[in-house]
C-alpha cells in the first residue's frame, strides 16, 4: 500500500470507510418539515430558513406566486395594509392584525421582510376569526 494520500483516495480497493461512501443522499429533515399554517400564512420554524417564493392565494382559487429575490418593498400601513412592490407589480394584503404577534416573535409582516412565509391566503370566512383578536385576518389580496 502507497503511503501518498492521493492514492488512497483514488485506489477504490483502499478508499476508506466514511460517511459519503456509505451513507446514501437524503433530504434533510429540516427541508421535509411542513410550515407552520397560522390561518391565514404559513411560517417557516427554522431559524436559517428562508422562503424561495411567496404563494398568494384568493378565496376564489386564483394565485399568484412571487419570487422573493423580486420583492423590492415592503410597505405597513395599520389604515390601509400592507404593499409589496415585487417586479413591477404592486400587491395589497388588506385585514386586521396584519403586524400584530400571533405567537412570540412571530409576525406577518417581520416574516414578509425576513422570508419566513411561504404562503398567504385570503379567509373566506373571515368573521368567524373576529372574536379572536390576536390573529391576523387577511381579508382581501389585490394584484
Amino acid at each position: 500500500m502507497s503511503d501518498s494520500i492521493l492514492d488512497r483516495f483514488t485506489d477504490a480497493q483502499n478508499r476508506p470507510d466514511d460517511f459519503w461512501h456509505r451513507r446514501p443522499l437524503t433530504a434533510s429533515p429540516v427541508e421535509d418539515a411542513e410550515p407552520d399554517d397560522l390561518g391565514t400564512f404559513g411560517w417557516l420554524r427554522g431559524v436559517k430558513e428562508r422562503a424561495l417564493m411567496l404563494e398568494l392565494q384568493r378565496s376564489d382559487g386564483n394565485i399568484l406566486a412571487i419570487g422573493y429575490s423580486w420583492l423590492e418593498r415592503a410597505e405597513f400601513n395599520p389604515s390601509s395594509g400592507i404593499t409589496l412592490h415585487a417586479a413591477g407589480r404592486q400587491v395589497h394584503l388588506r385585514g386586521r392584525n396584519l403586524n400584530a404577534e400571533v405567537r412570540p416573535a412571530v409576525r406577518l409582516f417581520q416574516g414578509l421582510v425576513s422570508h419566513r412565509v411561504p404562503w398567504i391566503r385570503e379567509l373566506r370566512r373571515a368573521d368567524e376569526f373576529s372574536k379572536l383578536e390576536h390573529i391576523a385576518v387577511v381579508e382581501c389580496i389585490e394584484w
